[in-house]
């Protein structure tokens, strides 16, 4: 796991600015540095030394040095690669999987990326076509941003590394803001840096003559297969997962797994039978700590685990580090916990596995089973839940008012992924600035139009593979594991299992017993019952009590009150739900908790 930067080269000084923008993402790979500078492009690299310690060092060349790489993340298949490449005549200097990489390029092209098996984003510099490649994993587990400025083309793993090339130009990009205010994460291709760009999983771009071109190369298909049994798809299930952990857990390093209380990442720690398992928690409420459950379930395996009680200062003492390690803001309270548990790993290993993703591929997330629970009122002409629906608007939110402003919409127009902050009659009554943001549907649509006619648990996937799980799980996974130098993989997120996942019926994903139903059965095999068919509860965060609490309040009070939270918002609205929530009218929360990390994230990157 490392990091990479570089940009097309227009400038006198290219050696010592790739030199400052490595330094600005050291934590990514403390170990060693590399670089590689020519007339045309400067490429920079920092190394967290994984496989092949001694040599593997980036960049890494082709036999003749006409074909340059920067690689950040693991290819799982690369000795088969490098057996095959070898029979084609290809010469090895490493027994890297970078190298692979290269040769794979010389021999394949683009074609290269379906044969590949792992999580990836790289650059390749072919200096005879005086062209650049780029490309981004399957499922966006690595990073991959790049901007235009000008003339100039550049690229990284971390958007802060930009800021250290004179041509960037730092200005917020309000749209982003204002679709953020909705999804609680940047979910388009823009960011929150104008002129700066993600580049989407399972696409590459190759960067040409001033032109820049970009391409999928890899989609997930959804096609029920009923004929095997129930029994079949456990066994099948059980067997290909095996496989990715084996596979996942090839490092010249030591191992570890993160454990809380729910099926995933207990499902890896049994089958991974590593030796260290880590945990966070809060206070001694259940609700709020794992921690009890996890040194069970370790003791269970037979493994040490490894456990930290986040305190309330600490969480909130850390919240500027973390947004300015997520490049972007992200409103998703998990990510702190995210961080202390990367924290206490990366003490004890360089590798850590991880559980994101099941719920995705194996249809895991409780909201998929509510278009079946409704089935009876779904039953009510559609004219009839509209009518009730538009009344119900009007109504305070609750429960069951709530559950009549859903069920009054289609799918497609209610769900836009696991978070729905404000809507957009809401959020431009909470900010003064005017964007041109579009409509959340408008964000959605493309991703629906491809699943057109499935069942809705698989629409409601296939939307979150490729918004939710990028934006916000695989976000700061990457991202918190990076701030503490810490390797993260998740065998979920394997191109086998995928395929595998593809032909499930969705009677075996969510049905009137539980979600990703077939899965947990799997686990079974692994894991004590009381743990396959556990409740999914992530990393639970006090959140709400604490914002009721002055000292919190306070805090928050002020940053809506500040000047760049008058500047962007309605600070009367603000303050409002804020006093709301404490007087315990409803719970606005998440709703606070967004506008709050974008102010504190802002405060980093435009204020400090």
């Amino acid at each position: 796991m490392c990091g990479f930067v570089g940009f097309t080269n227009k400038i006198n000084d290219a050696d010592t600015v790739v030199g400052k923008m490595m330094d600005r993402i050291k934590h990514r790979g403390p170990d060693s540095d590399g670089k590689y500078v020519d007339d045309n492009v400067a490429m920079g690299f920092r190394r967290l030394s994984i496989i092949d310690l001694n040599a593997g060092h980036q960049p890494i060349f082709n036999e003749d040095k006409t074909v340059v790489i920067t690689f950040n993340g693991e290819i799982y298949n690369f000795q088969e690669l490098r057996e095959e490449l070898l029979g084609y005549g290809h010469i090895f200097s490493t027994k890297s999987d970078t190298e692979v990489l290269v040769h794979s390029y010389e021999q394949w092209g683009t074609d290269m990326l379906n044969k590949l098996r792992g999580m990836f984003s790289f650059i390749i510099y072919n200096k005879k076509e005086n062209e650049i490649f780029g490309a981004r994993d399957f499922f966006g587990i690595k990073p991959m941003y790049y901007g235009l400025f000008g003339d100039t083309f550049m690229w990284g793993s971390e958007i802060k590394s930009f800021l250290d090339h004179p041509a960037f130009v730092k200005e917020l990009n309000e749209t982003a803001l204002e679709n953020y205010l909705t999804f609680q994460y940047s979910p388009t291709t823009e960011t929150f840096f104008k002129n700066v760009y993600k580049l989407p999983a399972a696409h590459y771009f190759i960067y040409k003559n001033g032109k820049l071109v970009v391409k999928r190369y890899w989609d997930v298909h959804f096609a029920a297969n009923d004929e095997p049994s129930l029994k079949e798809w456990v066994d099948k299930i059980s067997d290909t997962f095996e496989n990715s952990v084996e596979a996942h857990k090839i490092a010249d390093v030591e191992v570890g797994s993160f454990l809380s209380s729910g099926v995933d990442s207990s499902y890896v720690a049994a089958v991974a039978n590593v030796d260290k398992t880590f945990t966070v928690g809060f206070g001694e409420d259940e609700k709020y700590n794992e921690i009890g459950y996890a040194k069970e379930f370790s003791k269970f395996i037979g493994k040490d685990n490894y456990s930290k009680v986040i305190t309330p200062e600490e969480y909130w003492g850390n919240l500027s580090k973390i947004q300015y390690h997520m490049d972007e803001p992200l409103a998703d309270p998990a990510a702190i916990a995210l961080f202390f548990v990367c924290q206490i790993a990366s003490e004890k290993v360089k590798v850590v596995l991880s559980g994101e993703g099941a719920d995705e591929i194996f249809g895991g997330y409780r909201i998929y089973k509510e278009p079946y629970d409704a089935a009876l009122y779904n039953k009510v002409p559609k004219f009839i839940r509209k009518g009730i629906g538009a009344v119900a608007e009007k109504l305070p939110a609750k429960r069951g008012v709530n559950f009549l402003v859903r069920r009054s919409k289609d799918l497609e127009e209610r769900f836009i992924g696991n978070a729905y902050i404000f809507n957009e009659k809401e959020r431009k009554a909470l900010l003064k600035i005017k964007t041109d943001a579009p409509d959340a549907k408008e964000i959605t649509k493309p991703f629906y139009d491809k699943v057109e006619g499935e069942e809705p648990a698989t629409k409601m996937q296939y939307l979150d593979l490729n918004l939710w799980m990028t934006g916000d799980i695989l976000l700061k996974a990457d991202k918190m594991s990076m701030a503490h130098s810490l390797e993260l993989r998740v065998p979920f997120l394997d191109k086998e299992i995928m395929k595998l996942a593809e032909g499930i019926p969705v009677k075996y994903r969510v049905n009137d017993e539980n979600t990703k139903y077939a899965m947990r059965v799997a686990a079974l095999k692994a894991c004590p019952p009381f743990t396959a068919n556990k409740k999914k509860l992530g990393f639970p965060v006090p959140i709400r009590v604490w914002l009721k609490e002055d000292k919190y309040y306070n805090i928050v009070k002020d940053a809506f009150l500040s000047e760049t939270g008058k500047k962007y918002f309605n600070s009367d609205k603000l303050v409002k739900l804020l006093d709301d929530h404490k007087a315990g009218k409803y719970d606005y929360s998440r709703k606070i908790w967004t506008v709050f990390t974008f102010l504190v994230w802002y405060k980093v990157y435009f204020e400090d």
